[in-house]
């Protein structure tokens, strides 16, 4: 009996643990194909398929070279079933991926993303760690491309981008940490000293790291995978920095209250919008804190359940690729079992996020029902019902006519505000304005301006740009004329959630709902698809003709 159930947990361990290798082996055709891999090319190693096969831009994104370190993982790892272990052709294809960022970057060593001179610390910090890993899984030995990486390295060291993400600081703690690593040289030691001390002031005392306007677990789990390699690396030095261990553990605990009963994690409520989830920082946690491999066999389960999002987009496939496969590669062996949920209530004032759990007997036998509310975005939530998801919810949209331009805008009630709420235990409270969508689209005049711009006097400002953008398309709110009154009541083992939605005249509005995944700030990790964005919006439209002008719109339902 004993030897079955031993069996059991090998088995289930090695299916949790196969199903990252699987997933990651599964793009790697995609990023062949994005590559250019003729060696004749003048663009030979570059992964922007837009630039070198379609031409359809002038400039190739620096963040694409980040996918050589995929290809040198699947080429260095014996997974099971990875057709491309030990393959010749990968190792050249890696290898030319480097020589390429090289000959494609700046003088000073940076590169590009979204628009030219741009000068991108993300797609630098990104691509840079990425080269320091192909380069000694790959056995290279080429003075040239380490004093590429040199360059790219000091231009990290002293670029401050613009708006508060936490994550691009740890990976450029990390890449320089490796670099001085494979290079045995110490002149980024203040650097990273500085970074660091940035990243640790960006945690919240509630364990998340800072992201835009607020917290973000998706890329809260990129930050823990930075730091707990950098606090690995400490350990086997015996020069661990204990404040690092103390952050781990805040954020891993942080992150145990954002994975879903379904296996899934993250979603709209947050402050970016991201489904995200790297697993390889809490298999490195987990060695000395158990907890985290406890989410990690969670967040597996539901990739196995198929409720992982889809991050197979050209421009950022790879950074979950090159992730599993470091968590298939340093998969614990011992594993605790995942706790059994129990009702809590979970209250973050900092985030502004609620999560509730309590029991319901509405269907004759006991059920766990999970709230996931963020009171920063206007009441965004999500329900589940044990391990299914029954409501998701990202507020009031509305179509409104503009007399003034004549087009067609829409209004929200899901941008970050901070917004009059009331949280008890058995009634939450919100109160405030909708504001407007960030909808901004790329023209033929916004696309000639910004070309003449950023060769004449962006290249010397990139900075400065980004920030303008970052005010257009990311953060702030332009409110509405219509206010919005959201109340959740536990009644009857269910939540009665009301709404009502007043603005005056009701004649410009074209169509209304409550949608299920609304987002309206440009992330590049937002609005990917995960299974449950098939929940049903409630289209309210038909209500709109039978509204007097200055009468509220009201909506009750339970769940």
């Amino acid at each position: 009996m004993g030897t079955a159930i031993a069996n059991t947990d090998t088995s289930r361990r090695e299916s949790l643990r196969n199903v990252f290798a699987q997933k990651a082996l599964a793009e790697i055709p995609k990023i062949l194909t994005l590559g250019d891999r003729n060696p004749h090319s003048p663009t030979y190693g570059c992964f922007d398929r837009n630039y070198w096969q379609y031409k359809i831009i002038d400039f190739p994104s620096g963040m694409s070279q980040e996918f050589v370190w995929p290809l040198a993982l699947t080429y260095s790892l014996d997974c099971p079933e990875n057709p491309y272990f030990q393959e010749p052709k990968l190792k050249l294809w890696g290898a030319a991926g480097i020589r390429y960022a090289m000959e494609s970057s700046h003088p000073d060593g940076s590169c590009d993303d979204y628009f030219p001179f741009e000068r991108a610390g993300g797609a630098a910090a990104f691509s840079l760690l990425a080269f320091i890993e192909t380069y000694e899984l790959l056995g290279l030995n080429e003075s040239d491309l380490l004093e590429f990486m040199g360059r790219r390295a000091d231009w990290l060291a002293h670029h401050q981008e613009s708006g508060r993400l936490t994550n691009h600081q740890a990976l450029i703690v990390l890449a320089l940490e490796r670099l001085g690593q494979l290079t045995g040289s110490r002149r980024w030691d203040g650097a990273k000293a500085e970074r660091l001390e940035t990243v640790l002031s960006w945690q919240d005392s509630e364990g998340w790291f800072q992201e835009y306007e607020g917290c973000d677990p998706g890329y809260h789990t990129l930050t823990v995978s930075c730091l707990a390699r950098i606090y690995a690396m400490g350990l086997e030095r015996e020069a661990a920095d204990p404040r690092l261990k103390e952050a781990l553990v805040k954020a891993v605990d942080l992150a145990a209250l954002f994975v879903h009963p379904d296996g899934s994690f993250g979603g709209e409520y947050t402050s970016r919008n991201t489904y995200n989830f790297f697993p390889h920082g809490f298999e490195l946690v987990g060695r000395w804190y158990p907890a985290a491999l406890a989410i990690n066999d969670q967040v597996a389960a539901g990739l196995l359940a198929g409720q992982g999002a889809c991050y197979a987009d050209d421009h950022i496939v790879g950074h979950h690729v090159w992730n599993y496969l470091l968590t298939w590669q340093d998969f614990a062996g011992d594993r605790p079992p995942v706790p059994q949920p129990q009702p809590r209530r979970t209250w973050l004032p900092n985030a502004r996020i609620l999560i509730d759990k309590r029991w319901s007997e509405l269907n004759d036998k006991p059920e766990l029902v999970t709230l996931i509310l963020a009171l920063n975005k206007g009441g965004v939530y999500k329900i589940f019902r044990d391990n299914f998801l029954v409501a998701s919810d990202t507020q009031f949209s509305l179509l409104v006519n503009d007399k003034k331009s004549g087009k067609t805008k829409n209004a929200v009630g899901h941008l970050v505000d901070d917004y009059d709420i009331t949280v008890d235990d058995n009634h939450i409270g919100i109160q405030g304005k909708l504001g407007w969508a960030k909808q901004t689209q790329m023209t033929t005049a916004k696309s000639i301006i910004l070309r003449v711009v950023m060769n004449i006097f962006g290249r010397f400002f990139p900075n400065l740009i980004r920030s303008l953008l970052q005010k257009i398309l990311i953060v702030g709110k332009q409110e509405t004329p219509y206010r919005f009154a959201r109340q959740l009541k536990w009644e009857g083992e269910q939540w009665c959630i009301s709404d009502d939605l007043q603005g005056g005249d009701w004649r410009s509005v074209k169509a209304i709902e409550l949608g299920i995944d609304g987002t309206s700030i440009y992330v590049v990790m937002s609005r990917t698809f995960q299974r449950g964005q098939l929940q049903k919006a409630l289209d309210l439209s038909d209500r709109l003709s039978s509204l007097s002008p200055s009468e509220p719109l009201h909506v009750e339902r339970y769940f």
